[in-house]
């Protein structure tokens, strides 16, 4: 285990509080700071994983602290918001039109599409007619009415 300064255990909290992986912040404290720290080690520092779960209260309200910050600034990062994704993918498509590569062309149109349809958001709303609840609806079929149509549609081939 690696002997960490209270400065390398703020950045190991605070880098994972914002979902970095533990991979990720210790090749982060190799190339920043030339530390060696093994994986496990800062996993520990992740109160909400089960290695992190005795974590002092110190770097476990650290932790809540940076996420809820994290979080509450998303909106501030601007491939975040889909004005500017929709922005980016209009230029990519231009760029494609221009080379007549309209098999991207079409793939960047869809990305476009599924963007806008709201494929990229864990939020689906399932409703019936004007929002409301979705009709259950019953069909009781004479089995001489179903033996009719299965007749009709053999005939067809």
């Amino acid at each position: 285990m690696a002997k960490l300064s209270e400065a390398h255990k703020r950045y190991i909290v605070q880098a994972l509080a914002c979902w970095d992986t533990p991979s990720q912040v210790a090749d982060a404290l190799k190339e920043e700071f030339g530390l060696d720290v093994p994986r496990m080690q800062v996993a520990q520092y992740d109160p909400t994983k089960v290695a992190g779960q005795k974590l002092a209260r110190k770097w476990s309200d650290l932790f809540e602290a940076t996420r809820k910050r994290f979080r509450e600034e998303v909106a501030e990062i601007p491939i975040a918001d889909q004005a500017f994704r929709l922005r980016a993918l209009g230029k990519i498509y231009e760029r494609h039109i221009s080379r007549g590569n309209v098999v991207a062309a079409a793939g960047v149109l869809e990305q476009a599409a599924k963007e806008v349809g709201g494929a990229f958001t864990n939020r689906r709303e399932h409703t019936g007619a004007g929002g409301g609840p979705i009709e259950q609806k019953t069909v009781v079929v004479d089995g001489k009415e179903v033996a009719a149509a299965v007749a009709e549609l053999n005939r067809d081939y």
